[in-house]
């Protein structure tokens, strides 16, 4: 909120080159989308938020066990957040998150398709479209998973394995008609190979749902952020190492342990997130 009243961000660029600035007055803003596991906190101040540009909230809302999402909300009040947000602004303003899938000796596919019929009857008339995706294995992932799984001593230790092609659409396959028997369409994030009947592409920065927020037309040209990405053109004003969360699937933190310290450490009215 103090970055919105200052009117800019700071951000850094985390391949190297100088810090950016970013503006936030309205007249430079056409739409802000938030990507997060926890809104309670802004839900009050969101209709501030909206008096700077259009919103849509990209909600993840998975419901893994603790040993693979160490501190996140529970599902059941994520769903209540959701239930609530399309209640005071309108069922286009949240999209259900279903992403990453990982596929571990916990969380085979039986257990995905429970968890997404469960989630997505809940979230009936509260959201009207989820994106899935399925965990890309970059180095930090493999290296957070593999660290979880060999730290844990728990009965909920796991293993995890990367799933074939055939065995990602069969999934997606028994996912597509509980989504559309929901209200939801099933869209898929970057991973066109493994498009099918009845799951289309998801666009994460989409001007039409942001003009239907907003009330009014709004033209983006589409500037992807991969190869098969809808996404239009944005500005990503976030930071690695700042999220506490504790997923093991994170690709975005190196250690826990830093994203913690940045957090606590962070100044509200610093410019840039973990400063």
């Amino acid at each position: 909120m103090n970055r919105l009243k200052a009117g800019f961000v700071e951000v850094t660029n985390p391949y190297g080159g100088p810090v950016s600035r970013v503006d936030l007055r309205p007249e430079a803003v056409d739409g802000i989308i938030l990507w997060t596991r926890n809104l309670a906190p802004l839900l009050p101040r969101l209709e501030a938020v909206r008096a700077v540009a259009p919103v849509v909230v990209q909600y993840t809302v998975l419901g893994y066990p603790a040993v693979l999402d160490r501190s996140v909300v529970a599902p059941e009040r994520s769903v209540e957040v959701l239930q609530r947000l399309a209640s005071d602004h309108g069922p286009r303003v949240g999209v259900w998150r279903y992403d990453p899938i990982v596929l571990t000796s916990l969380t085979p596919p039986a257990w995905h398709v429970e968890t997404f019929g469960r989630l997505s009857e809940a979230l009936r008339g509260a959201v009207d479209e989820v994106v899935v995706s399925f965990v890309q294995i970059y180095r930090k992932t493999r290296r957070n998973l593999d660290r979880a799984a060999a730290e844990c001593f728990t009965p909920q230790c796991f293993t995890w394995n990367t799933p074939e092609d055939a065995e990602k659409q069969a999934l997606l396959r028994t996912l597509a008609p509980i989504a559309t028997a929901n209200g939801q369409r099933l869209t898929l994030c970057a991973q066109a190979d493994l498009l099918l009947p009845g799951v289309e592409e998801a666009a994460c920065i989409d001007p039409h749902r942001l003009a239907d927020v907003g009330g009014s037309p709004l033209s983006a040209p589409a500037k992807p952020h991969r190869k098969t990405c809808r996404c239009a053109q944005s500005r990503d004003i976030g930071a690695y190492d700042t999220c506490p969360h504790g997923c093991a699937y994170c690709y975005a933190v190196q250690s826990r342990d830093r994203a913690k310290a940045l957090y606590q450490a962070h100044d509200s009215m610093a410019a840039q997130l973990g400063r």
